[in-house]
């Protein structure tokens, strides 16, 4: 209550004694939500100190203002060590482009309101905003430095996951599907690099990133993200390590930190603060974490550890498990559009799992799903059934994740647009089948398009510039024992006919 009304006395003092000022930005109470384009000053140190840059916080996707200040102590730990601060509302749905745009103007505003150059702090795509703005949108004069905080600067195989085949009916019909999670897809990530990183100044701002490893417990609610992502390498839940990083960046630090606890003051401050101020040393040479390398090469081994398959039912739906001889585990995710769907887990023994944990889905990708999760060791071989009881129809997803040596006998290879699925090992036979999901600007054009198949590869079908979301279904035997894979990208094809993407 006391800082709150700090923060009146100097929002009104503001407004009585200076009030053109107001015209620069949308003013208003510290911690409420505004429309996108309103900034607000955060709580004005009683001695800031000349040697600290302000700080402009930038929110990421489906976010706001709020999330520096709701269940947050960033806003009261900058306080506290005497920094200006301002934050921002962006269009929470929108690509890249728009919020560049948006945020370009405003980081100005910004700066006239300090009259000096700002540190921007970026959560998760609030990082690629910014960039957008410094590089396409001309905000870079009025900025000195970009901390990001798990940023995706690659893309996420999450929204790959969401505008799949499997799931993309399943976003849509919670909400999930946007301009922003589209433009999120690996493949259009991966063009969005090509235009941007080759810019001539696209180093004019120095750039640090900090990256999370932990994605909680079993049932937490970015665990299920981080148990898809595992195999595309460490993440925090939403974004993969190796996305948070760029080449020409400074990496700070890789620390266990989930894709929310990032952004909170109490566990990274003290990280980037020696950043913030006019003296830091921001020339330092790009440094990678020890043991770990740079972008991986697009492989089927990466992603070969999981199952996927999804639909629409009303009663009683069974959906079929195939484990192998060998697996160590089955990690086994139901997601649901309601709580009360009833989901159990019967072994090709009989034995039944009906105590599954239930937990709300709390990422961007399929925000508001319920997963019904249960890990088994030691699976028996054979036909697993999961069996979902609802009393209204429900969407579904099935995601199944696998702990098996069987995962590292398969790989994939994309040249110029034609997809090799092949085996490493000659006792692991395989049928596929590839469905793509077409998108032309974030809208779906084209679902389930199959494409063509010739030998062992598959030609991507030519419908123009736009997002390819591709579905691989394998179906095949280890030493004749039946075993299902399913593997999901993204590639995007530009006017020109270029294609980006693995």
């Amino acid at each position: 209550m006391i800082k709150m009304t700090r923060v009146l006395i100097i929002l009104i003092a503001f407004v009585l004694l200076a009030p053109s000022f107001v015209t620069a930005g949308s003013i208003k109470e510290g911690g409420a939500s505004g429309t996108p384009g309103e900034w607000w000053l955060g709580e004005l140190p009683s001695d800031p100190l000349p040697s600290k840059h302000p700080i402009l916080f930038v929110h990421g996707l489906n976010s706001s203002s709020t999330t520096w200040t709701d269940q947050n102590d960033m806003d009261e730990i900058s306080y506290q060590r005497g920094y200006e601060t301002a934050f921002i509302d962006l269009y929470p749905t929108k690509d890249m482009w728009e919020n560049g745009a948006l945020l370009s103007q405003k980081i100005k505003e910004v700066y006239n309101h300090f009259g000096e150059k700002v540190v921007v702090v970026a959560h998760s795509k609030g990082g690629i905003d910014t960039q957008t703005a410094l590089v396409h949108y001309g905000a870079d004069p009025y900025v000195e430095r970009v901390i990001t905080l798990s940023t995706p600067h690659y893309g996420s195989q999450l929204a790959d996951l969401a505008y799949s085949s499997w799931a993309g009916w399943l976003a849509g019909i919670l909400g999930s599907k946007n301009e922003a999670t589209s433009s999120l897809q690996t493949g259009y990530m991966d063009y969005f690099r090509s235009v941007t990183d080759e810019r001539l100044n696209v180093r004019d701002t120095p750039i640090y990133t900090l990256g999370g490893t932990k994605w909680g417990s079993f049932g937490s609610s970015l665990y299920w993200g981080g148990l898809y992502l595992r195999a595309y390498g460490s993440n925090d839940g939403a974004v993969t390590v190796q996305s948070s990083r760029l080449p020409y960046a400074t990496e700070l630090k890789v620390g266990d930190w989930n894709h929310t606890t990032i952004k909170e003051g109490s566990s990274t401050f003290s990280v980037f603060e020696n950043y913030l101020n006019k003296n830091a040393g921001y020339l330092a040479s790009f440094q990678a974490a020890a043991g770990l390398e740079g972008n991986e090469s697009n492989n089927f081994s990466e992603n070969a550890d999981r199952y996927i398959h999804g639909g629409i039912y009303s009663g009683m739906k069974e959906e079929p498990i195939l484990v192998e001889p060998g697996a160590e585990s089955i990690t086994v995710d139901w997601m649901s559009e309601h709580f009360e769907s009833n989901v159990g887990l019967i072994s090709p023994s009989g034995k039944t799992y009906n105590n599954l944990q239930v937990r709300k889905d709390d990422t961007a990708y399929l925000k508001g799903a319920y997963h019904h999760t249960a890990t088994i060791q030691d699976p028996e071989a054979g036909e697993w059934i999961i069996r979902a009881l609802s009393n209204q129809q429900e969407h579904y997803l099935l995601n199944v994740t696998y702990d098996s040596p069987l995962n590292s006998l398969l790989t994939s290879e994309m040249n110029n647009g034609t997809v090799h699925i092949k085996s490493k090992n000659e006792h692991v036979k395989v049928k596929t089948d590839m469905t793509i999901a077409y998108y032309k600007k974030g809208q779906l054009k084209h679902l389930n398009v199959k494409a063509n198949k010739q030998n062992d590869s598959f030609r991507l079908p030519n419908l123009g510039s736009g997002t390819y979301n591709m579905t691989i279904n394998v179906n095949g035997t280890i030493d004749k024992t039946p075993f299902q894979r399913t593997t999901i990208t993204s590639v995007y094809v530009d006017e020109k006919g270029q294609l980006f993407g693995h």
